[in-house]
Order: structure tokens, then sequence, then C-alpha cells
């Protein structure tokens, strides 16, 4: 070769350099999971409590019972009492007239109708509150793969199985 051509030969080869350095093989393979392990993270999430629980209740009576027809019975005995009795027993036989005609007169207004009872009831009462609960969840796992004898470890959204799919990409070494 004469000096020129070898030249040109230099030149175009430094020119296309940068287009060798450019160019990088990429290619997929696949390597052996060697171990998984879950990442797992502490969440705290309220939640309610509730329960139910029964108390007694007075309840409301039905019937009402009148007491003005006791207290007129109440003052026509008395007076009824203090013209029967005479001398010391006057106040005694008025007392008895009294008791005597508050019955009577509670009778005929009430027509027989029962003393109202205090009555209860069981009433269910539902009762909750706030707990704090904390959670574990799973934000990822760390896989520990063989890939041609040496171990590598990174972090995947899933587990991905028994292997994993590498992207190999293969650069020339410039500092030769």
């Amino acid at each position: 070769m004469n000096t020129q051509t070898k030249m040109m030969v230099a030149v175009l080869g430094v020119c296309t350099l940068p287009l060798a350095q450019a160019q990088v093989a990429e290619f997929e393979e696949y390597a052996n999971v060697v171990r998984v392990k879950p990442r797992l993270e502490q969440i705290r999430a309220p939640r309610e409590e509730c329960r139910t629980e029964y108390v007694q209740v007075p309840i409301a009576q039905q019937q009402q019972r009148g007491h003005g027809g006791a207290i007129l019975g109440a003052i026509a005995g008395g007076l009824l009492g203090n013209q029967v009795g005479g001398g010391s027993g006057r106040a005694a036989a008025t007392a008895v007239g009294v008791v005597a005609g508050t019955m009577v007169g509670d009778k005929v207004q009430n027509d027989g109708r029962a003393v109202p009872q205090a009555g209860y009831q069981e009433q269910a009462v539902r009762q909750c509150r706030t707990v704090e609960a904390i959670e574990s969840r799973t934000n990822g796992y760390e896989v520990t793969y063989d890939y041609r004898g040496r171990n590598y470890t990174t972090v995947m959204p899933r587990d991905p199985g028994n292997r994993v799919r590498l992207r190999v990409s293969v650069e020339p070494d410039m500092n030769q």
C-alpha cells in the first residue's frame, strides 16, 4: 500500500470509531432465582369496633289514673266523719271518713284500674370506638439470582418464580 492509501484508511478508521462505539449489543437470557424475600411495609389503618349492650329503660305507662275522685271523696268523707263523731272521737271519725272517702272516690273515678307499676324493658344500645390497627403489606420482592456463577440482588414488583429474564448488554471496553 502506498502512503496515500494508508492515510485514507486511517482517516476512515478514525471517522468510523464513534459509530462503532455507539453500537451496543443487547440480548435476553435467563438466570436461576436463588431466593425471593417479600419486602413488608407497616401501615396504620384505623378501624371501628362496635358492640351491642342491653340496658334496662323505663317504659311509658299506658293508663293514667285520675286523682280528682280521691280528693273529692276525702273531702266528703271528712265532712261526714266530722258530723258523725262527737267529743274526743270526732277527730278519729273525721280521719276514718277521709281515708274511706279517698278509697271510694278513687274507685268510682278510676273504675277499678290497677295502680300503674314502674316497668322496664331491655333496649339494645350500640357503642363504637376507633382502634388503631397496624397492617403489613408487601411493597415488592428482594430477588437474588445466579448469573454465570455470581449472585445478584434486585427489587422487583412481583415474585418472578424459578427463573428471571435478563436483558444483557455488551459494550467494548474503551480503556484498552
